[in-house]
């Protein structure tokens, strides 16, 4: 999990999707909350404060867009689809495309079963017992 966080190739599960989120939170937070406290950011509306905060929060906007790209790939898509209006909301509760697809394998490790023509999902450790 949290391999190459920055990298936009790949394929991601749902739950490092997930905890990608909350660490987005807690560090957008942590970073205005740092920039107060050490005088970056006042109570004015500042071009110092916006730049200060676009300047902390890169990384973790960066970070962010690579996620959602990865788990855009863990579903057959372009990572372009981020853009569609909640769809980012959507990863979170949609199933990855099983088998390996043009971005990489499948993170969960589940394939086809090729015996089968109705094309059920099994885990690639069952291939193993064959």
């Amino acid at each position: 999990m949290f391999q190459n966080p920055f990298s936009f190739e790949g394929r991601i599960r749902r739950l490092e999707y997930g905890l990608s989120i909350l660490l987005y939170f807690l560090y957008i937070i942590a970073a205005v909350v740092i920039l107060a406290a050490l005088g970056f950011i006042d109570a004015t509306e500042s071009k110092k404060n916006t730049l200060s905060i676009y300047l902390a929060c890169s990384p973790a906007i960066y970070f962010m867009i690579a996620q959602s790209a990865k788990r855009c790939h863990d579903r057959g898509n372009s990572g372009w689809w981020q853009l569609i209006p909640l769809y980012g909301f959507l990863l979170l509760f949609l199933d990855s495309e099983v088998g390996d697809n043009e971005y990489g394998p499948n993170p969960k490790g589940l394939y086809y079963d090729v015996d089968d023509e109705r094309h059920s999902s099994s885990s690639a450790d069952d291939f193993d017992d064959k």
